[in-house]
């Protein structure tokens, strides 16, 4: 008998490609093990059950667990783990939607030392946040490399408590691979209708339902809510254009009310996000925040040049946020109260869309989410015009720059959350984006589970599912 665990989609792809789709980092959490996993705005022992870093944040020492095998049999000490942190670094891995070779701009260059159990990483730059990579560091049996590089769907293979039995376009069933599991077998099953996954939940043909409507009202299930750490905004053209003036880019924040957006455009079920990160967020700063100040924000429209108001061009996809057309109309609206203009540009391919941004070719705004849960790796790959990442629009601030300089040297926790508060505050008052919100997610379990939690990362963790009655 198999848990039945009901999703929009089943995504199962290389381990070590970097997404933060909770529906494919659930399933690869079970398959695998990382050396450190996060634990609210920390972490905790993963396979290393103990680790150090060096006072300059480039030397990192692991303690790996001692006695732990990869699902093919062979054991997994520090060799294999420098081995998949080395596949890692290839340029050919790490893609995430419009972004190649994500972990090899954090990677490259590292030196190691493998020796039995304990494993030592040399950085080639300070990075204190290091443990915002590791925790999506999958560590995968040298064996399976080639399979996994040519394709085979069924080539997973990890140490963690369940190996891969299973799979089908639309199903992937893993069974455990150690005993004392809660739950033996679990079985992900593709179904993209959310009021069918809710009915299959009530009904015993199913004992999970993710995605599920945050307002549903549910029968003999329990329906946990809870805020996604996903970032709703828009990016803000800062290379050219209006948007280049830190005034119409201020105007813009004060002049959206949020609360009224999350009421007409998500039904209520969204929390206003007042800062670049969710308050889930390592060194959020959740003590300010922006109000709904449309005089203000006319007055530094006058201010930058524009006292009649001026026209905007936005870019739109129509999926992934899915309510981008909804927000991008009642977003309209709202502008048009202080004599901003939008015109807009919709576009249907998703993944044509997110190339044109990172190729930096948006007009002066476009919807867009931000979903990493480190802060750092924001800060770095979003908004230091030094890096010029991806999503980077052109943006520059020396003060933050100096602190994201100042926190990578930091491996102080305290020390280094208050770094990213002033971070948060300065980006407040200079913005490079038009923040929105964080929407509100909802998983049903079948039965009553009032001790269940989702981890801050908003990824259900499959080791910590209650028993539940199989189908």
């Amino acid at each position: 008998m198999t848990v039945t665990i009901l999703q929009p989609r089943v995504p199962l792809g290389d381990p070590h490609d970097c997404t933060d789709a909770a529906d494919e980092l659930c399933i690869l959490g079970a398959i695998y093990d990382t050396l450190l996993r996060r634990e609210d705005t920390g972490f905790a022992p993963g396979l290393a059950e103990s680790w150090q870093v060096s006072g300059d944040a480039r030397t990192w020492r692991f303690r790996l667990r001692d006695g732990v095998t990869f699902h093919d049999g062979t054991p997994c000490d520090a060799a294999p783990v420098q081995a998949s942190l080395e596949r890692m670094t290839r340029e050919d891995k790490g893609y995430t939607l419009g972004s190649p070779a994500v972990w090899r701009q954090y990677l490259h260059g590292a030196e190691y030392r493998a020796d039995g159990l304990d494993l030592t990483v040399r950085l080639a730059e300070p990075m204190a946040d290091f443990p915002d990579v590791l925790v999506q560091g999958f560590l995968v049996a040298p064996g399976a490399f080639a399979a996994l590089d040519a394709g085979d769907p069924m080539a997973h293979c990890g140490t963690g408590p369940y190996r891969l039995a299973a799979r089908s376009e639309d199903e992937i069933r893993l069974e455990a691979a150690s005993a004392g599991l809660a739950n033996p077998s679990l079985t992900w099953r593709r179904e993209p209708d959310p009021e069918a996954r809710r009915r299959a939940v009530e009904t015993g043909a199913a004992q999970v339902a993710t995605a599920v409507d945050p307002a549903s009202r549910t029968r003999g299930a329990t329906l946990h809510r809870y805020r996604a750490p996903v970032a709703i905004i828009y990016l803000l053209n800062a290379a050219k254009g209006p948007l280049q003036d830190p005034r119409i880019r201020r105007a813009l924040t004060l002049a959206v009310n949020r609360e009224a957006l999350i009421r007409d455009v998500m039904q209520g079920q969204a929390e206003p996000l007042p800062g670049f990160v969710s308050p889930a967020h390592f060194g959020a700063d959740t003590t300010t925040g922006d109000t709904h100040d449309p005089d203000s924000a006319r007055i530094l429209l006058a201010e930058a040049g524009h006292p009649n108001g001026l026209t905007l061009a936005v870019d739109c996809p129509t999926r992934l946020p899915d309510e981008a057309p909804e927000l991008t109309q009642a977003l309209a609206a709202q502008l048009a109260q202080v004599g901003i203009t939008l015109n807009i540009h919709m576009h249907q391919d998703r993944e044509a869309y997110a190339h044109m941004v990172r190729r930096k070719e948006i007009h002066d705004l476009c919807v867009f989410d931000s979903s990493p849960m480190s802060t750092f790796r924001v800060l770095y790959e979003k908004i230091d015009s030094r890096i010029a990442g991806a999503w980077w629009q052109g943006y520059e601030n020396a003060q933050v720059e100096a602190l994201i300089d100042a926190g990578r040297r930091t491996p102080d926790a305290a020390a280094r959350a208050a770094l990213y508060r002033q971070a948060y505050r300065l980006l407040q008052q200079d913005p490079p984006w038009l923040t929105l919100y964080n929407p509100m997610r909802a998983i049903l379990l079948a039965g009553d589970h009032p001790g269940f939690a989702m981890p801050a990362d908003g990824v259900p963790d499959m080791r910590a599912l209650p028993a539940m009655e199989a189908s």
